[in-house]
């Protein structure tokens, strides 16, 4: 017997969910990007996102933080558009990898194969391929415009955050340049490296990024403007992707306990995907040992367990999107 969850139901577990996470002080910011150490540990924001876009907004949901490797899954709407699912599978890979990606070992081990577009070398390779090739302005002027048009809203390019990740960029300038050894990146390595930098930096709030993981939720269709920005068949690519190679290290444990395909970033930012039915995202900057922010981790998890939504219980529980509720914004 299916059992249905209002909308209610949902705001309700969402507001326990986030007074419950917030008084969790475990983990540490990312310390390696002064930019990250600096923020104020404090923060917490977190938003969902309906397919008809109602919205449930929670703590510091207006904080602007950066998008980092989450953009991954932009770009990659960005290239499954540009070259189709072939494509991007004979030309990045699609294989999950329980290697830590931000190192270039796996990357060695399937001789200069990138295993899939979410890992830093898939995503630099992803980058490359993004039109038109040789063009820096071109091509991040598509990047930026494919970002805020999931996002429903515009960006927000931080500079600051740009110049001290550029400093700190040895290891993913090698990792560039491995994938040019192996004829594995599609454009300059320097001018890619510079891109995804650029789109690692832009800066989006909790609001704008549960957009993001609607607009995948509903097929491609930003719930807020109802504009289409990507063809229905990609939806199911890219969380397929999210679904296998979306946490750190981790990602199999997650889904077994938290049931909901999801991306994150250094930045303390992760991004969930239930299709269908919403978006949902939140950000802390503490992280865990595997770069994954505690509490926005611990607060989708606690929504997704005492809901009972989980993407692999078919149609043993649904959810009343036709109910109506006040937009709600909660303060800490």
């Amino acid at each position: 017997m299916e059992t249905v969850v209002t909308k209610q139901d949902i705001k309700d577990i969402a507001i326990a969910a986030y007074e419950h996470c917030k008084r969790i002080n475990e983990g540490n910011n990312a310390k390696n990007i002064p930019y990250f150490a600096k923020e104020d540990s404090e923060l917490f924001g977190l938003t969902i996102c309906f397919v008809d876009g109602d919205k449930i907004n929670l703590g510091d949901s207006n904080y602007i933080f950066a998008l980092d490797s989450i953009s991954a899954v932009a770009t990659t709407l960005l290239v499954l558009k540009e070259y189709g699912c072939e494509t991007l599978q004979k030309m990045i890979g699609v294989n999950s990898n329980t290697i830590p990606y931000d190192f270039a070992t796996a990357m060695l081990l399937e001789k200069g194969y990138p295993i899939n577009a979410l890992t830093t070398a898939g995503a630099l390779a992803t980058v490359s391929m993004v039109h038109t090739i040789g063009n820096r302005g071109q091509k991040w002027k598509y990047i930026c415009d494919n970002t805020n048009a999931l996002c429903g809203s515009r960006t927000e390019f931080i500079e600051e955050l740009f110049r001290s990740q550029s400093a700190q960029n040895t290891h993913n300038r090698t990792t560039a340049w491995l994938l040019d050894g192996y004829n594995r990146i599609y454009d300059d390595p320097e001018l890619t490296l510079e891109l995804y930098t650029k789109q690692c930096s832009l800066g989006v709030t909790t609001e704008q990024l549960a957009t993001f993981a609607a607009t995948i939720a509903n097929g491609g269709v930003n719930p807020m403007n109802k504009n289409k920005i990507f063809d229905r068949r990609h939806a199911a690519k890219i969380v397929s992707l999210m679904a296998n190679s979306g946490i750190p290290l981790h990602s199999g444990e997650w889904m077994f306990s938290a049931g909901i395909p999801a991306k994150t970033g250094v930045s303390g930012g992760i991004m969930g995907v239930f299709p269908g039915l919403f978006g949902i995202a939140a950000f802390a900057p503490p992280l865990d040992d595997t770069g994954c922010s505690v509490r926005a981790q611990a607060v989708i998890r606690y929504i997704m367990e005492k809901s009972g939504l989980n993407i692999y219980n078919g149609a043993n529980t649904g959810v009343d999107i036709t109910t109506f509720i006040e937009p709600s914004t909660v303060g800490k």
